[in-house]
């Protein structure tokens, strides 16, 4: 039976998501943490941090946009066959609410899955006390590649 989106992933296919998230230097850079990886969905949380804003103290969109594209390219990951990799090959992000919070979480989820391309939807919530409110919407294209590094 194929897996559905959000079941949980073999533990091997979440060690190798951890093991690719640790090795990208711009999620460590920016503090971002890879929180949940099930079949089709990832997510990502991004702590505040004052060297992530723009100049009204928001979060910069160039980070909420960074960590939508990895939630995406991981959930796609997931779906991908052990000998594979991704690649993003476009997104598009609309960023609908000022980003300011303690934290961003980006979710991805894939809507196809393809033997190629997968698309995936991404979204942005900020997290400030009690209040999750999403900040940014978006869609991706994935392109799967063998070898996976």
């Amino acid at each position: 039976m194929k897996p559905q989106i959000g079941d949980p992933v073999a533990p091997e296919i979440e060690a190798d998501l951890k093991a690719s998230f640790g090795r990208q230097g711009l999620m460590r850079h920016l503090g971002a943490e890879l929180i949940e990886a099930r079949y089709g969905l990832a997510r990502i949380s991004l702590p505040f941090r004052p060297e992530l804003t723009q100049q009204h103290g928001y979060f910069h969109a160039g980070g909420t946009s960074a960590v939508a594209d990895s939630a995406g390219g991981y959930a796609a990951f997931t779906t991908f066959p052990e000998n594979a990799s991704v690649l993003t090959v476009e997104f598009k992000i609309n960023l609908i609410n000022p980003a300011h919070g303690e934290s961003l979480e980006a979710v991805g989820r894939v809507v196809k899955a393809g033997r190629t391309l997968t698309i995936c939807q991404l979204e942005v919530f900020a997290h400030a006390q009690e209040r999750r409110e999403l900040v940014a919407i978006g869609q991706q294209t994935l392109i799967r590649v063998e070898g996976r590094v």
